[in-house]
């Protein structure tokens, strides 16, 4: 594309999609079979969430990928009015949150299916995917359980 169009952000250019690490294959894998992966540790059993090569607790390299059950409960969030980003400006307004996983580890997601006025700090969540329409890429997201 011409510099305008990288520049303006308009055209091809997109914000969401991640890059996919080694170290994250596994986490896209299951988010492609709309299944919620996350690390756990052999050692000491706890769980964690970004993942990293070793537990954050004891340091052990004994970490394995781990489906999670899905059910969260919201942290905190923000409901996002305007964002000039593609394709975010498409979606507003969108809910922006923080979510305790029930396993124990907090995920930056968005909470979708919920009317603006009935999000509320504590709600209790389940995980859904998103059709990120790149390569079979999906995102996971969180909706009222």
């Amino acid at each position: 594309p011409d510099d305008e169009v990288v520049r303006s952000g308009r055209g091809s250019v997109r914000f969401d999609l991640p890059t996919i690490e080694p170290e994250t294959q596994p986490f896209w894998d299951g988010a492609a079979e709309e299944r919620l992966v996350i690390q756990r540790c052999g050692a000491c059993g706890v769980w964690q969430y970004y993942p990293r090569p070793f537990c954050k607790v004891c340091w052990s390299e004994d970490v394995a990928w781990v489906e999670a059950s899905g059910a969260a409960t919201l942290y905190t969030f923000s409901v996002v009015r305007r964002n000039d980003l593609p394709p975010f400006g498409d979606r507003v307004p969108y809910v922006a949150a923080v979510v305790d996983l029930a396993e124990g580890p907090r995920m930056v997601t968005e909470v979708v299916d919920c009317d603006l006025d009935a999000v509320e700090i504590g709600m209790p969540l389940t995980v859904t995917f998103r059709d990120l329409e790149s390569d079979g890429l999906k995102l996971p997201v969180f909706r009222p359980a």
